[in-house]
């Protein structure tokens, strides 16, 4: 856990050497905060193998994009076959949309310049296809509006400066 938020409730960090978030992340670390620590999902054996398996994704949005894969888009449940054989489909339900509400409000906590590091890295690494249409529904389905609002219009800004930016890694081709 980071910092505690303006009343005093402990927040994930963006990364460990990230110690000030300023005013913009506030707002979504809070309304998350008690979700955070209230959850069973994040404690105990189910979590300890579930982190062991996010940690292996280097990125944040990585982490995003693979937690949604996850979801079941017409029950909305979250279904990962090996952790399901350890601890049974509700446990393993219970952790993931966890883990998937924990990265999305660490995504929205980071700076823009550390969500553009990240994101960078992630198309580079993955070769995805820039576009903010495959990107929509990232979101967990436990995320306010307003946080819906904030992930797109940061992904909208990022995208965009990606696609301009020379040498990125999705700079446009000199002609």
């Amino acid at each position: 856990m980071g910092p505690a938020d303006r009343r005093g409730l402990l927040v994930p960090a963006c990364d460990s050497s990230h110690t000030q978030f300023g005013n913009r992340g506030n707002w979504a670390k809070g309304a998350v905060a008690d979700f955070i620590a209230k959850s069973e999902a994040a404690r105990g054996p189910a979590a300890d193998v579930w982190r062991k398996t996010l940690s292996r994704i280097p990125t944040r949005f990585g982490r995003l994009v693979f937690l949604s894969s996850l979801r079941d888009p017409l029950t909305g449940h979250y279904e990962h076959a090996p952790l399901s054989q350890i601890v049974g489909g509700e446990t393993t339900d219970r952790t993931l949309r966890h883990s998937h509400h924990e990265i999305f409000s660490e995504w929205l906590s980071c700076t823009l310049a550390r969500q553009k590091a990240d994101l960078d890295e992630y198309l580079t690494a993955s070769h995805a296809p820039l576009e903010l249409a495959a990107y929509r529904d990232l979101a967990p389905a436990t995320a306010h509006q307003v946080e819906r609002q904030l992930y797109l219009a940061d992904l909208e800004t990022l995208l965009e400066l990606l696609r301009f930016e020379p040498g990125g890694a999705y700079s446009a081709p000199e002609a």
